[in-house]
């Protein structure tokens, strides 16, 4: 199937959630607690020849997926995902946000894990198909979206240590409200000490579950010291800051500029990342990517050079931090407002999103 022929067959449920309890759930979504009723599928497979294509692309009810118990992704963890969000605009239209950003993402992460290259179209079409189907699914509180959740995973049956030659794509899609739950306000964050992320020459520029997977015992200490999330530091680099457990982080300075730690290999590029050092220029504001350690985080804050620190990501898009705990030091406070700087680029990033600003980089991309 190439990217010009891209036919996705209807088989569409029966057994789809009554206006009622669609109602119910879009009432107080939360994130990632509900699904809608489809999935948009495309399989791949290698012939005998070699040759390796993607097949069968179709739309199917929503439902557990059959594995066979030697399924390569279930013992080596060739496993890929992407995360973005569908927004319903004011004239009823359906949009997504910067998905060639999350396409050519994807496919850098299956390069990283030896799974296939999916041409674009495919991408997009299967978002179309799945947006389509389940519209009704948006949610139209303020800051609320159906979030997408595109992902590969390796199918083959066998237990020898190479590329699996049977992988699925899918798509499933999720009401989603704040990220954090209410309000947008500070959260706190603790310094893992005992844990990293990932490693050089490892998966950490992939978005591939076994990162996350390796973030949860970190996650766990951060929840039980009170924190919302998880910080990770290049203890062989300075204790230079990597990025939280599932975020990017960013700092204002004094002087109006903004601070972002640089890609190394073991950072995810987020699409939501790249976004806000793009809006940050066209301020005027000058953007640096580069190593920030923890002591210049604590100075800064001391000295007032720092004057606010956020994290981003498509879920929660960007996320006041109030204070950083580092076992019994503190950096910052717990009770601090959400800085102006955090909350204007916030509101303008959201605004192009839900399509109240207008879209000058050509970000959006419609769906329905």
């Amino acid at each position: 199937m190439t990217a010009t022929d891209t036919q996705f067959a209807q088989h569409l449920s029966t057994q789809r959630k009554s206006a009622e309890e669609r109602e119910a759930v879009l009432a107080n979504p939360g994130f990632g607690n509900f699904f809608t009723d489809h999935t948009a599928i495309v399989d791949f497979r290698v012939d005998e020849s070699g040759v390796g294509g993607w097949h069968d692309a179709r739309l199917e009810p929503y439902g557990p997926i059959a594995l066979d118990p030697a399924a390569a992704v279930l013992h080596y963890g060739q496993e890929i995902f992407e995360g973005m969000k569908a927004y319903r605009h004011a004239d009823g239209s359906v949009w997504t946000f910067r998905a060639d950003a999350n396409a050519a993402r994807l496919n850098r992460s299956a390069a990283r894990l030896a799974l296939p290259q999916l041409p674009e179209e495919l991408f997009l079409e299967s978002l179309r198909q799945l947006v389509s189907a389940d519209s009704d699914w948006i949610p139209s509180g303020d800051g609320e979206s159906l979030y997408l959740r595109p992902f590969m995973i390796a199918t083959e049956a066998f237990l020898g240590v190479r590329p699996a030659r049977e992988v699925s794509y899918r798509v499933i899609a999720s009401p989603a409200g704040n990220y954090f739950g209410g309000e947008v306000k500070p959260v706190d964050i603790w310094v893992s000490r005992n844990y990293a992320r990932a490693g050089r020459g490892g998966t950490g520029a992939a978005k591939a579950g076994g990162n996350y997977a390796s973030s949860l015992a970190a996650q766990l200490e951060a929840e039980a010291h009170g924190c919302k999330q998880v910080l990770f530091l290049d203890q062989f680099n300075d204790n230079a800051v990597e990025e939280l457990g599932g975020m990017n982080v960013f700092f204002v300075f004094r002087d109006g500029s903004l601070v972002t730690p640089a890609l190394s290999g073991t950072i995810l590029e987020g699409v939501t990342r790249s976004s806000i050092i793009q809006l940050g220029r066209d301020r005027g504001l000058q953007v640096s990517e580069r190593k920030i350690t923890l002591d210049e985080w604590r100075d800064g804050v001391a000295s007032g050079d720092i004057t606010e620190v956020f994290a981003c990501g498509t879920a929660a898009v960007i996320t006041p931090i109030g204070q950083l705990r580092d076992g019994d030091d503190f950096i910052g406070s717990a009770g601090a407002p959400a800085g102006e700087v955090t909350m204007s680029i916030r509101s303008q990033l959201l605004g192009i999103q839900t399509g109240v600003v207008e879209d000058t980089h050509g970000w959006l991309t419609r769906l329905v």
